[in-house]
């Protein structure tokens, strides 16, 4: 049997992250203004601006990625909801709710039917994608069951008629054959975290379950883009080890993924460790990351991946998401729950403690109380599905998001999905302000027909059409 090279190369990692300690503020000048260019960084380049910590350089850092993300996604933040569907799961990782050697935790599997209850409860928060999400490797959580998942959340209405439009999932890495599989199935994005790139870290965090395999979960992508899937979303969950390490691991691996396929990771996740019920690792790491450090990780991730989605969900506190915003962050949660059947649960009036979900939640706002603040601070919430159900997927996407033209596409389509929110589902305030936004925004539009069918779809919208998009 062949030898596998793992892409991820540790010592030369570790050896850039040591040369470029102490950098000058004149060589970070270098880099962030070559960074306009839309091109991305070498690792040595973005592991100088992790090691910067000259607070007038740090700002730099932040002005920089706050630029990028604008001129490649403009101020649009894309929203979702996550659904867990099983916590049931053979692995034991150390830092997860969900882990087998936790006997506390209620185990569920949910029923087609209620998985469809699930989803017209999101619905009828006005999102119009889905991150579907189970435990790993039981009998009772077949890849076919959760194709079922995916096709019964798709036939959901809600009481406006509307429907679940984007599923983007996050299982178990499959085989080849599975990958062929789900290629056939209509979703979006495949997510898988590797947790950690280091090694030795990674086997000690998973003890037992297939998951212990690092050079299995490793190769994920490769095995993915290799058999029929198009858009793929990487993570590392920060606090397991060093964050300058897992982050130019981050970096390592979308060169790895764009030099081999053409296609970067579409999105990259940036969880931190966060307390779950009888998860030893989940509290007092001696790697955790303060907000800071966070905050830079996250900038030196937009300017090394330009094009890339960066996905925040609610594990941190408004607060904190409210300045991600601004440092690169484009793909947000709203209105999470991460315990199966949370959502039926908060909607009866009979939620539980939120340790039984996966980790715990600490931006615990209402969809429309972060829509509304969203808002307010002049992003515009979009629920946009097009790209993927134009066929914009894979190299094609990647062709325009590279060069910074996905805005051209995604602006317009972030109002007209907005409209349909406030005629839908916002209240009174909310939709004040966001009328207001629309009209400011429509002044962006610079081609002058794009603005006038633009308008055109608004109005539209207003008369009751739905889903219009470019």
């Amino acid at each position: 049997m062949e030898k596998v090279i793992p892409f991820i190369n540790e010592n030369l990692l570790f050896k850039i992250i040591e040369e470029t300690s102490n950098p000058s503020s004149e060589r970070v000048d270098e880099i962030l203004q070559k960074s306009l260019e839309l091109n991305g960084l070498t690792l040595e380049e973005a592991s100088i601006l992790l090691n910067t910590n000259n607070p007038e350089d740090v700002e730099k850092i932040f002005f920089t990625a706050g630029k990028i993300k604008d001129e490649i996604y403009g101020n649009r933040l894309v929203l979702f909801a996550p659904l867990y569907i099983s916590n049931y799961c053979s692995n034991n990782c150390l830092y997860c709710g969900f882990r087998i050697d936790n006997k506390s935790i209620e185990r569920k599997v949910l029923s087609l039917d209620e998985i469809k209850e699930e989803t017209k409860i999101i619905l009828e928060q006005g999102h119009k994608r889905i991150l579907l999400l189970m435990g790993e490797d039981h009998e009772k959580c077949s890849l076919d069951y959760f194709i079922q998942a995916i096709y019964s959340i798709y036939s959901v209405r809600d009481s406006k008629g509307s429907s679940i439009r984007r599923i983007n999932v996050e299982i178990a890495p499959l085989s080849e054959n599975e990958f062929r599989v789900l290629s056939e199935v209509p979703i979006g994005t495949y997510t898988v975290f590797q947790e950690t790139y280091h090694k030795e870290t990674y086997e000690r965090m998973h003890p037992k379950g297939k998951k212990h395999n690092y050079i299995w979960r490793l190769f994920t992508m490769d095995r993915a883009l290799s058999n029929g899937m198009h858009d793929v979303g990487i993570g590392a969950l920060f606090g397991l080890f060093d964050f300058r390490f897992e982050t130019l691991a981050l970096i390592q691996h979308s060169k790895h993924l764009d030099q081999t396929y053409g296609i970067g990771p579409h999105t990259i996740s940036i969880p931190r460790v966060k307390p779950a019920k009888n998860a030893p690792a989940s509290y007092n790491s001696k790697y955790s990351v303060n907000d800071n450090d966070f905050k830079k990780l996250v900038a030196v991730l937009r300017i090394s991946v330009p094009y890339t989605g960066i996905i925040l969900s609610t594990r941190e506190p408004a607060y904190l998401r409210n300045e991600l915003f601004n440092l690169g962050v484009s793909q947000i949660s709203a209105g999470s729950k991460t315990s199966v059947g949370g959502y039926k649960q908060a909607f009866n009036g009979m939620e539980k403690d939120e340790e039984i979900g996966q980790f715990t939640l600490n931006d615990c706002r209402s969809s429309g109380e972060v829509i509304k603040d969203l808002i307010k601070m002049g992003f515009v919430p979009s629920f946009c599905t097009a790209c993927y159900r134009l066929g914009r997927v894979g190299e094609d996407f990647m062709d325009l998001a590279k060069p910074g033209l996905i805005k051209t596409h995604c602006h317009p389509n972030g109002l007209t999905t907005l409209k349909e929110y406030l005629v839908d589902y916002a209240d009174s305030e909310t939709k004040l302000f966001g009328e207001k936004l629309i009209e400011n925004e429509l002044n962006k539009i610079e081609h002058k027909k794009l603005k006038q069918k633009t308008i055109e779809y608004l109005k539209r919208i207003e008369k009751g059409e739905r889903d219009l998009y470019f």
